[in-house]
C-alpha cells in the first residue's frame, strides 16, 4: 500500500460546541471516498474517548476535564469529581474507559498524571457516573516510583475479555527502569477492576518484582486494544528517533527497551537492533521514520467493509489515520489517510463509523463515514 493524500486539506479546527460544526470534507482512500465531519469542538488537547451504551461519548481533555458529547454533538460542562491532575508537558488527564458492565455499575475509569513526592506518575481512578458527576471516586492503581520530568506517562486503559484491566505505562523518559521489575516504569500492568492483583500475573510472589506487571521493557505505550478474534492485547509503542512499534505483549516477556530498538537516540547515538538479542520479544511491525502512534482500535463494523479486521492507528507526527491490514499476527499492508492534524485517539462508533480526536489547543471530535 502507499500513502494517500487528502483531496482538500482539512482546515484548522476552532469550533464552538454543538452539532453541525463543519461541512463534511471528502477524502480519497484506497477503499473509496470518505466524509470527515466535526462532531464537537473547542476541546483543549483531547486525549481519550469511550462510548457509553446509550451512544454518548466520554472525552478527556489533558488539562484535567472530562466531557460528555451527546449523540447530536452537544458538549457538556466539565464532569465534576475528576481527580486533580499533573497537567504539565505530556502529563494531564489521559484515557477514559467505561466499565464492561456500565449499564449496571455506572463505573468509569480514568488514567492521569498524578503529582506527589519527588515528581509525578501515572495513576488510575474509578468512580460512578451519575447526574453529570463522578461519585465515590477511588484510586485503584499508582505507578511507583514517582519521578521528575513531564514525559512518557503512557496511560491507555483496555479491558480484556476476562474482565481484567490492562494499563500501559511509559518509562517516564528514564530509560533503564524499563528493565527493572521492582519499578512500574516502562511496563504493561494487569489488575482486577478494583485494583487487586490477579492470581495468575507472571511476577506475583517474586520479592524483586511489582506484582501488577504483565510485561516489561517498554518505552511509551499510548495505544492498546484487544484483538476481536484472539482476545490478545495489542499495543502501539513510541520509539526514540525512529523505531515506533506494534507489539503483542505476552505475560512475563521483555520487549527490549532500552537494550534494543529499531531507532536511534535523539543525540543520534545508535542502539543495538532487536535481532541482536533473540532472547528478547520482537515487535510484529515497526516504522522508520516514525508515525508517532497513539490510540488504536480493531475495526469490526459494517460501514467500511474493506476495513474489517484491520488495525486503525491514531498518528500524531504523521497527522494521519494509519490503517494496517493483517494476516493473523502479520502485517500485510499499510495505508496512511492524511488528516493534516495530529490525531491522538481513534474509536469505532456504535454505527460502525470511525471517530478521531485531534490533538490541538482547539481540538475536535471527528467522525469518518463513507461519502454519499
Amino acid at each position: 500500500m502507499k500513502h494517500i493524500s487528502i483531496c482538500a486539506a482539512l482546515a484548522a479546527f476552532a469550533f464552538l460546541p454543538g452539532p453541525g460544526l463543519a461541512q463534511d470534507r471528502i477524502v480519497e482512500t484506497q477503499s473509496g471516498r470518505i466524509a470527515v465531519a466535526a462532531v464537537a469542538g473547542g476541546l483543549e488537547h483531547p486525549w481519550g474517548m469511550a462510548f457509553l451504551p446509550d451512544g454518548r461519548l466520554l472525552v478527556t481533555e489533558r488539562a484535567g476535564r472530562l466531557r460528555i458529547v451527546t449523540r447530536d454533538g452537544k458538549l457538556s460542562a466539565p464532569v465534576a469529581g475528576v481527580p486533580p491532575v499533573f497537567a504539565e508537558g505530556q502529563g494531564g488527564l489521559l484515557d477514559v474507559a467505561a466499565d464492561p458492565d456500565f449499564s449496571n455499575s455506572g463505573l468509569v475509569y480514568l488514567s492521569y498524571a498524578e503529582a506527589g513526592g519527588a515528581g509525578a506518575s501515572t495513576a488510575v481512578a474509578r468512580g460512578k457516573l451519575a447526574d453529570g458527576a463522578l461519585r465515590d471516586v477511588r484510586v485503584i492503581f499508582r505507578q511507583q516510583p514517582k519521578v521528575s520530568d513531564d514525559k512518557h506517562f503512557g496511560g491507555r486503559l483496555v479491558f480484556a475479555r476476562d474482565g481484567m484491566l490492562f494499563i500501559t505505562l511509559g518509562e517516564r523518559f528514564k530509560f533503564e527502569p524499563a528493565q527493572d521489575l521492582s519499578s512500574h516504569l516502562g511496563k504493561i500492568i494487569r489488575i482486577r477492576p478494583d485494583g487487586a492483583v490477579p492470581p495468575d500475573n507472571p511476577f506475583l510472589g517474586r520479592q524483586d518484582a511489582k506484582p501488577e506487571i504483565w510485561s516489561y521493557g517498554h518505552r511509551n505505550v499510548q495505544g492498546a486494544a484487544i484483538h476481536p478474534a484472539t482476545g490478545k492485547l495489542w499495543i502501539s509503542e513510541f520509539g526514540p528517533r525512529g523505531g515506533d512499534e506494534i507489539n503483542i505483549p505476552e505475560a512475563g516477556r521483555n520487549y527490549g527497551w532500552p537494550l534494543v530498538s529499531w531507532g536511534r537516540h535523539y543525540n543520534l547515538i545508535g542502539i543495538p537492533k532487536p535481532q541482536t538479542r533473540p532472547d528478547l520479544a520482537q515487535s510484529i511491525y515497526h516504522w522508520n521514520p516514525v508515525v508517532s502512534p497513539s490510540g488504536i482500535v480493531f475495526y469490526t463494523g459494517e460501514l467500511f467493509p474493506r476495513w474489517r479486521g484491520n488495525l486503525l492507528i491514531a498518528g500524531l507526527s504523521s497527522e494521519a489515520l494509519v490503517r494496517l491490514t493483517l494476516d493473523g499476527e502479520r502485517v500485510t499492508g499499510e495505508e496512511r489517510i492524511a488528516m493534516d492534524t495530529r490525531i491522538r485517539d481513534v474509536e469505532q462508533g456504535p454505527d460502525g463509523s470511525v471517530y478521531l480526536l485531534t490533538d490541538e489547543s482547539g481540538g475536535a471530535v471527528l467522525r469518518l463515514a463513507p461519502a454519499r
